[in-house]
Parts: structure tokens; sequence; C-alpha cells
């Protein structure tokens, strides 16, 4: 049992499950913000953590660039530019992306 249990987690971290996470993150591919709240707007932050200043609020069917991810505690970061701002750039949470 403890096995499955895992499993189950290591493949929800790695996206294996369908529909658990966004799909990885590549550089120079396009994604749209999703899944934020509609009261709420996804923070583009000047680094990968929530310490960072935050640079703008994103609201769902932003479309960005990514350009690189890394991993920063518990959460995956992206650094991202406004695809129609390419010169506005950030970071911003994977779990919000979704690959266009």
């Amino acid at each position: 049992m403890h096995r499955v249990v895992c499993a189950a987690l290591v493949a929800a971290l790695m996206g294996a499950i369908p529909g658990s996470t966004p799909a990885e993150a590549g550089p120079g591919r396009y994604y749209e913000v999703f899944g934020v709240d509609e009261s709420d707007m996804l923070k583009m932050r000047a680094g990968p953590g929530t310490g960072f200043k935050i640079i703008l609020g994103l609201p769902n069917g932003t479309v960005l660039r990514v350009h690189s991810c890394e991993q920063t505690g518990g959460t995956r970061w992206c650094k991202v530019s406004l695809k129609d701002a390419r010169g506005l750039k950030g970071y911003a949470s994977w779990a919000y992306l979704r690959e266009m």
C-alpha cells in the first residue's frame, strides 16, 4: 500500500497523471494563465518565490512565453515574458500555466 501511495505522489509531481499538473514547461513555448480565482490574478514576480516583489497581476487567459523553469522549495517557478510585451519579464508559478 505504501508503494502505491508513493508512486501516485511521484506520478502527480512528475505530471504523469493527466489533468493533475500543467504540461512540462519548456523554453520558447507559449502558455496561458489558467486556474486563478476570478476575483484574483496570478502574480508575476521579480524572482522565483513569494518573497519577491510583485511586478504585475495576470488574469486568466494572459499569454506568456516561458524562457526557463526552476524548482524553489515546493513550487516550480518559470521565467516568463508577456507575448505582446516581450520586454516585460518576471517569474510565475507554473501550476497556473497551461500550454497552448
